[in-house]
């Protein structure tokens, strides 16, 4: 192996190693099919530890990468070969009710006490200030908060001014509508959650219902649409429970390429993955080149906390000021400040932590 993996780093050895691999299957060093080398002749070629390989190895089949044969080892499933052709590829059709009443629901409890005195320690420090009007694009200790947290848990480097602050993933789908233009087609995942297709349908925008299959959008229906957006939901589709595999996330972004368009992507529920690594966004895959990323709050803090962030392409941000820009931020200046206070704290990733180990405990074997 050419790898020099330094154990004085301040990444993990094993992720090092993880984003080593992951980059020679992406680009065929390791082709479809092919096995890896094994565990214990990596280890000894690198010098570090075979549970360090091991824990590489998970992180490489956990988002489809690789998969672990029984007494044989770990084989290539990332496919380029795939894209576009339809292989491989089962639509759900009727056998979507059954796949969604499969999908996991846990009871994700908040500790009430955390966030209230969160509230309570930013009345007291913030005093008047949380009655002062937010700037447009959201207030900025949020707005880097937001970044650090994107920074560490997530794989997304981007500096707090590009991010945009908005009450909710609803309203920010509104935005990259305006931003994106009505003129185009938008590619919607099939079936996905309802309020997606009532929004597009009350702008008056065009756009093409794609069925799913086991592992993201039919390649047969992409090649289809005259879509130039694809607005996905990577991690867990609703209602379908579908996550779009790794061959699958890197053909949206060929096709987007391809077609000179956009992908919208919507984070939701991905920090509750069960894997031990947070799942990969399209938006750092593409390093953020032609996709407009968003997630919101509602789910990994609470329903009532109407609270979301989008981030841009670089390019697009005037485009943004020019047709969103002068909107003001729509999210209380006081709910931003404990936001962002429970983000800096640590007390939302120690949540999402704890969320997760319950997750993988209760996960079938």
């Amino acid at each position: 192996m050419k790898y020099t993996i330094e154990k004085n780093g301040e990444e993990p050895i094993y992720i090092r190693l993880y984003k080593e691999i992951k980059s020679d299957i992406i680009n065929g060093v390791y082709p479809y099919k092919s096995k890896l080398p094994s565990k214990r002749l990596t280890a000894e070629e690198l010098g570090i530890s075979i549970v360090s390989v091991e824990h590489a190895y998970e992180l490489l089949c956990d988002e489809g990468y690789a998969e672990s044969r029984e007494r044989s080892g770990y084989y290539v499933i990332y496919n380029t070969e795939e894209f576009f052709t339809g292989k491989r590829e089962n639509t759900f059709g009727s056998s979507l009710t059954e796949n969604a009443s499969t999908v996991e629901s846990i009871h994700i409890d908040l500790p009430f006490s955390s966030f209230a005195k969160t509230m309570r320690r930013v009345l007291s420090e913030k005093g008047e200030k949380i009655l002062i009007k937010s700037p447009n694009k959201g207030c900025f200790e949020l707005q880097k908060a937001v970044s650090d947290y994107l920074k560490r848990f997530r794989g997304i480097n981007v500096s707090p001014e590009r991010i945009i602050i908005g009450s909710g993933a609803e309203y920010l789908y509104g935005f990259a509508l305006r931003i994106l233009g009505s003129e185009r087609t938008y590619g919607l995942e099939y079936p996905s959650y309802e309020k997606i297709q009532q929004i597009y349908e009350a702008n008056g925008v065009k756009y093409d219902l794609l069925s799913l299959t086991s592992e993201g959008i039919d390649s047969a229906e992409l090649r289809r649409t005259e879509a130039t957006v694809l607005h996905i939901t990577p991690y867990r589709s609703f209602p379908s429970g579908v996550t779009a595999s790794a061959s699958k996330r890197h053909e949206y972004i060929r096709w987007a390429k391809e077609r000179q368009g956009y992908i919208i992507e919507d984070d939701f529920d991905s920090e509750f993955t069960v894997s031990s690594k947070p799942e990969e966004t399209v938006f750092a895959i593409e390093k953020n080149e032609n996709v407009i990323y968003m997630n919101t709050f509602s789910r990994t803090i609470a329903p009532s906390i109407r609270a979301g962030y989008m981030i841009l392409p670089e390019h697009l941000y005037g485009e943004y000021e020019k047709k969103a820009g002068f909107y003001s931020c729509t999210v209380p200046t006081f709910e931003q400040y404990v936001l962002a206070e429970f983000i800096a704290n640590g007390d939302f990733e120690r949540h999402i932590n704890k969320v997760r180990r319950m997750k993988r405990l209760s996960k079938p074997l």
